[in-house]
């Protein structure tokens, strides 16, 4: 398993060693003490997630209050999904900024999204399986999003696919509107959570 930092602080790409034979393959897609080893705290399951997807479903930017916030560990184990990060943090050195990557059933990679970073994704074909651990529970109240069409964040979506979003997060505000309505996320406060998780 190699488990590597993206540009986004915090963020990591996990890309599991693959075993496979005519059979089929196994993998191991996440590991709590490797995890624990390279961020420095634990990953404690509150929720698992599951979504399916047809192609050019765009589902975020989604991101909780923090704290407690909602750290996402994602994968596609069926089809492929271009998964997005944004650093919502206000006062983070890279705040605005998103990174992406392809994940699918041929890569098996991961992506670990921290408290404070905004989660997105693009279905890139039919039936995408998108599964992901969350540490802590869902809980409406807490929960927000900016639009992930919102050209000052820019996230270059593929151009051969018409994005489909839902009617609740086409109506999310943009990046400047979510910081003038006091929504997004304090760099200090995302990094003092860290910093105090087991």
């Amino acid at each position: 398993m190699l488990i590597e930092p993206l540009s986004i602080e915090g963020v990591l790409s996990v890309q599991p060693v693959v075993h496979g034979d005519d059979r089929g393959c196994f993998l191991e897609w996440f590991r709590a003490d490797r995890f624990e080893q390279t961020t420095g705290h634990r990953f404690d399951l509150r929720q698992a997630n599951c979504s399916v997807s047809s192609r050019g479903t765009t589902r975020g930017i989604h991101f909780a209050d923090v704290p407690p916030g909602q750290a996402k560990y994602v994968t596609c184990p069926q089809g492929a999904i271009l998964d997005v990060a944004v650093d919502l943090r206000v006062g983070s050195p890279s705040f605005g900024q998103w990174c992406s990557r392809e994940l699918n059933s041929d890569n098996r990679e991961a992506l670990y999204l921290p408290e404070g970073i905004g989660h997105a994704f693009m279905s890139l074909v039919d039936d995408s399986v998108v599964v992901y651990l969350c540490n802590e529970p869902y809980a409406p109240t807490r929960e927000h999003a900016v639009n992930a069409l919102d050209p000052e964040i820019g996230i270059t979506w593929p151009r051969e696919i018409e994005p489909l979003l839902s009617a609740k997060d086409e109506a999310a505000p943009t990046l400047r509107e979510a910081l003038a309505q006091g929504l997004l996320p304090d760099y200090p406060t995302c990094r003092a959570h860290t910093a105090s998780m087991p």
